[in-house]
């Protein structure tokens, strides 16, 4: 009863926003759509399913004034899934009011920033918390609380953030597939830092374009957005993983050379303060071949190399790994695309499979599939709870 009022609250506030966005000449857009994400193997635990079904919603309204440099966006962000409580969530991805002047702009509210130019991972894209819950890949984000200011020069742009919220990273809950074993205990968080001091953090960005090179050097200080995950012996005896998060400092190095067909890329980070300072980059290509056989499709070739120097230490499972994959764009009027890769781990051949397809259907609808497989993985490997985990999901929205 109580889950029914909280979706009910939220559906009327999606509902008022969208009324009082044409009163007060707000522009919206958004989507709205439904997923089936289902395993093709049994569970380890007997409380998991092999199939969810979930819905979502996003929606965007934006107002502008004063000859266009002022303006405010807010975008809210709802799912409602089956079975896993936790994937049921609310969110405001952006709340934001900007003035823009002829050589800075301001930006106060709820944002979401995104670093970064390589396929495999981005180490350098830390302001915003993963919303981990929404899907495995890593790239979808909660809104961060911040003030940005940006000094737009002819040396490029600083980028200077004062963030005054942390977020915790949402982890799968009991129910969930993908989820860790044992379980993130995630009410349980425990922090370097307490009060204020865990909730500020504070980051600057310089970035620039020099013919074809796009740079970026970054540093960013504050309570570490990937916890560490402490096991524990809980006093009904049964085990979790409690997420503790540090202060860190992190600089970060992107670069992106665009030659003819060929892309390079690279990002690095240092960071101290999560154990021993460590070293983690992420290098290589992707080199495009247009109008393939004069048939208009545009064929990529991607090739990465990810590197961490905390070896079999490191809480990820990409310490000395390749990624091969081939994207596939057919340039026709449905805007059909295929991403088709694998990652492969150097020392211990574990493999992790993935595809990716979107394809719009008409003006106004569109369908994505994503489907992994992970392959190879023995005992002593993190991602060895994942072994039963192989699975498609499939979404169609609704856009507007």
């Amino acid at each position: 009863m109580q889950i029914a009022k909280k979706n009910t609250l939220i559906l009327f506030i999606f509902l008022v926003f969208l009324n009082s966005s044409k009163a007060l000449a707000f522009e919206y857009s958004g989507y709205v759509g439904i997923e089936s994400l289902g395993f093709l193997h049994n569970p380890l635990d007997g409380a998991q399913h092999n199939h969810y079904l979930s819905g979502v919603a996003e929606i965007e309204l934006y107002h502008e004034w004063d000859k266009g440099s002022q303006s405010i966006a807010f975008v809210p962000f709802y799912r409602y899934s089956q079975h896993d409580s936790r994937r049921t969530h609310f969110d405001i991805r952006e709340l934001t009011w900007l003035k823009a002047a002829r050589n800075w702009e301001l930006r106060v509210g709820i944002r979401k920033v995104f670093w970064g130019v390589s396929e495999a991972q981005h180490l350098v894209d830390i302001i915003n918390q993963t919303d981990l819950v929404e899907n495995s890949d890593t790239e979808d984000k909660l809104g961060q609380p911040m003030i940005n200011l940006a000094i737009i020069q002819d040396w490029g742009t600083l980028d200077l953030f004062f963030l005054t919220g942390f977020r915790e990273r949402t982890f799968a809950g009991k129910e969930a597939r993908l989820r860790s074993f044992p379980e993130v205990s995630v009410g349980e968080a425990r922090y370097e830092k307490h009060g204020a001091e865990k909730h500020l953090g504070f980051a600057a960005r310089w970035s620039h374009s020099l013919g074809d090179w796009d740079l970026g050097l970054s540093h960013f200080y504050g309570t570490n957005r990937e916890p560490t995950l402490l096991p524990e012996l809980q006093q009904t005896g049964e085990l979790k993983l409690i997420p503790y998060y540090e202060m860190i400092h992190q600089s970060g190095v992107d670069i992106q050379v665009t030659k003819g067909s060929w892309l390079w890329k690279m990002e690095s980070i240092v960071r101290s303060g999560q154990g021993r300072t460590f070293f983690a980059s992420t290098a290589g290509f992707e080199y495009s071949l247009y109008n393939l056989f004069e048939t208009g499709l545009d064929l990529g070739i991607v090739a990465e190399y990810l590197y961490d120097s905390r070896g079999d230490n490191s809480p990820t499972t990409t310490e000395d790994d390749f990624l091969a994959a081939v994207r596939f764009s057919f340039n026709d009027i449905q805007s059909t695309e295929i991403l088709a890769g694998v990652i492969l781990d150097r020392r211990s051949n574990e493999k992790f499979y993935n595809i990716e397809a979107s394809r719009r259907l008409g003006d106004d609808f569109k369908i994505e599939v994503e489907a992994r497989f992970f392959s190879g993985a023995a005992s002593r490997d993190i991602s060895y709870f994942l072994r039963n985990d192989d699975h498609i999901r499939a979404e169609l929205s609704y856009h507007f």
